[in-house]
């Protein structure tokens, strides 16, 4: 790795760090890649793996909720989202490592530990009840 990646490499993971970090007053949305995965992982603080697909009803569903919970709650915006594009990672890693079967899961993570997952639910309780393992 030459000089430059290398910087490179370090000044966008303090990047995706201090969004993480450095951002409660909004939900932090995040771009899934394996530097922003492991940036969040490190942070030691919980937050939400999203797989979501753009043309996906129940995705569409699950964020229209969100945005209802995080106007009714502002604390939810302190919750780091990194949105995992389904089309692109589908058959990648981490789908894979975290044994996800379809778009529209939402899965709450602190460092490596699962704090809970829901797959292809809208129902505002058990969002709400997901966020709460995320404050």
């Amino acid at each position: 790795m030459s000089h430059l990646s290398r910087r490179w490499l370090i000044f966008s993971s303090v990047v995706v760090l201090g969004a993480l970090v450095l951002s409660p007053a909004m939900a932090a949305t995040i771009p899934y890649s394996p530097d922003a995965f492991s940036a969040a992982k490190a942070s030691g603080k919980p937050f939400i793996l999203d797989f979501f697909a753009d043309w996906c009803t129940t995705c569409a569903a699950q964020h229209r909720v969100l945005d209802k919970l995080r106007a009714k709650n502002p604390a939810y915006d302190a919750i780091p989202f990194v949105q995992v594009d389904w089309d692109a990672e589908e058959h990648g890693p981490l789908v894979r490592a975290m044994h996800v079967p379809r778009r529209s899961t939402l899965i709450v993570l602190k460092g490596d530990k699962e704090l809970g997952r829901i797959i292809a639910e809208t129902s505002e309780d058990k969002i709400a009840a997901l966020l709460k393992l995320a404050l």
